[in-house]
């Protein structure tokens, strides 16, 4: 598919020569030295590494090939540049003489062109059998800029194409980091509730002897159904980001297959963005607001060429007979060459508000354009900002954790040697769980920044079509499909 954009690149730039109407110049687009909050310090990128060198888990590796085969929205999406190729052939199709035939049978008294006139004294048949073709000169480039414009088109659709090809890539990899995400909140779920039961049990057996009071019993109680509460609910949420996989695979609803868990998954050490002015080149959205904004350039030439008169060649070449046997052979030879000039004069004002509505279609497109490259700086800045502060605050959560960790087990130390009350150990224990439930959020918010700033920065955009699939080897192999996790 490459060496057919190639081509229409190259025809692109042969039709807008010697046509009236603006060539087209990339506007002016803001200015950035770096990326916003940090500068960058070298022009290689995380977007220039293919998606399994991101992505090193052998399962999700798996997933994101059978998707790239089997997406929906890719389909679609390839579905609609091969309608763009077409409609680009069309549109070029009037460059070239038009070559056609025209065949006539008719049964009257006498005839005019072929066509019997009733009431003549003599019956005859007449036959007709000739070729015809004609040539417009595009003499303004009318054909050629409406043909460049649909070529902009057609790279505008395949642009589009690659931006859901990322997109696809992306979602399924955030997908499944979710998942993994959701089995590691279920399985801290499940630890605590064996926790709290536990906890439950020696209240109930304390109170029963009368060495506790109720309010012992209680507390535990509600820590415990607390935690039991939440298990249905990440079940459900399970099954809801399984199904957002199974759409993007296109499968039916059902398990998806589990790989490395959570804090298991492993990114190469360094993921630089690259320079500012390379976000133009890379970003496929910003590639397709571009090749509209060329192909919106292009009409305007075209509106321009209808102010003006259209020459036209036109030829014809046949045969005329009474008898269908004597068209082969001794029928009469008829035959014509002659030009058609046509233009305007007035038809209501429709050529020059035809030219406006391009004119004004060109102000959206450049409009669009730029906030093409707007966006596309915001989402960088949004991804590297997401990255660094919840890497941060993982961290800091980490030690949370910890420290929360070790005060459950100081608390243990404490009761069993009589120092103090089970009621330290549940309140550490009801700190715990939750703190743990935001580790692994953050952990998840960490790793999805990752993949947000692989996609904002246009990632594997210098793959060709053929090896956004891995080639043999490149990835490990994808181990059994395993259930979730389970305490």
């Amino acid at each position: 598919m490459r060496r057919g954009l190639a081509a229409a690149v190259a025809s692109v730039a042969l039709l807008g020569a010697c046509a009236i109407g603006p060539d087209y110049e990339r506007p002016g687009t803001p200015e950035t030295a770096s990326y916003y909050p940090e500068p960058s310090a070298s022009p290689e990128s995380i977007a220039d590494l293919p998606w399994w060198s991101l992505f090193q888990d052998p399962v999700l590796v798996s997933l994101v090939e059978e998707a790239i085969r089997e997406n929906d929205d890719l389909r679609i999406a390839t579905a609609r540049v091969e309608q763009a190729r077409a409609i680009a052939g069309v549109t070029r199709s009037p460059l070239f003489p038009q070559v056609g035939y025209d065949a006539a049978a008719a049964r009257g008294r006498s005839s005019v062109f072929t066509t019997p006139i009733l009431g003549a004294s003599q019956t005859q048949n007449f036959f007709l059998g000739a070729l015809n073709a004609t040539w417009e000169l595009d003499i303004w480039g009318r054909i050629r800029r409406a043909t460049e414009s649909a070529v902009e088109q057609l790279l505008a659709t395949e642009a589009f194409r690659r931006a859901v090809l990322l997109s696809v890539v992306t979602d399924v990899a955030t997908a499944y980091l979710q998942l993994r995400e959701l089995d590691l909140e279920l399985a801290i779920t499940r630890r605590s509730i064996v926790a709290f039961q536990e906890t439950l049990t020696l209240f109930e057996r304390r109170f029963e002897r009368g060495i506790a009071s109720k309010l012992e019993v209680t507390r535990a109680q509600a820590a415990l159904y607390d935690a039991t509460a939440r298990e249905p609910q990440i079940e459900r949420d399970i099954v809801a980001v399984e199904n957002v996989l199974a759409v993007l695979l296109a499968r039916p609803p059902g398990p998806i297959p589990r790989g490395a868990t959570l804090l298991e998954q492993r990114y190469p050490p360094e993921v630089p963005e690259g320079l500012p002015s390379q976000l133009l080149e890379r970003r496929p959205d910003i590639l397709q607001a571009e090749h509209e904004l060329a192909a919106a350039n292009a009409l305007i030439g075209a509106a321009l060429a209808d102010f003006f008169p259209r020459l036209g060649l036109t030829a014809l070449y046949g045969k005329e007979s009474t008898e269908l046997g004597d068209i082969v052979s001794a029928g009469a030879g008829i035959w014509s060459i002659g030009a058609t000039l046509s233009g305007p004069l007035f038809r209501g004002g429709q050529v020059w508000y035809t030219y406006q509505l391009r004119k004004e279609q060109l102000a959206e497109q450049i409009a669009r354009y730029e906030l093409a490259v707007l966006d596309g700086f915001r989402d960088v800045s949004n991804a590297l900002t997401a990255r660094d502060q919840l890497a941060r605050a993982q961290a800091e959560q980490a030690k949370a954790v910890f420290a929360l960790d070790e005060s459950v087990r100081l608390a243990r130390v404490r009761y069993d040697g009589g120092l103090s009350s089970y009621f330290e150990v549940l309140d550490a224990q009801q700190q715990l769980f939750p703190a743990e439930l935001r580790l692994a959020q953050l952990e998840l918010g960490r790793q999805v920044a990752i993949v947000a700033l692989y996609r904002a920065l246009g990632g594997g955009w210098s793959l060709p079509d053929e090896e956004w699939q891995p080639a043999a080897g490149a990835a490990p192999a994808a181990p059994t499909p395993a259930p979730p996790p389970t305490p």
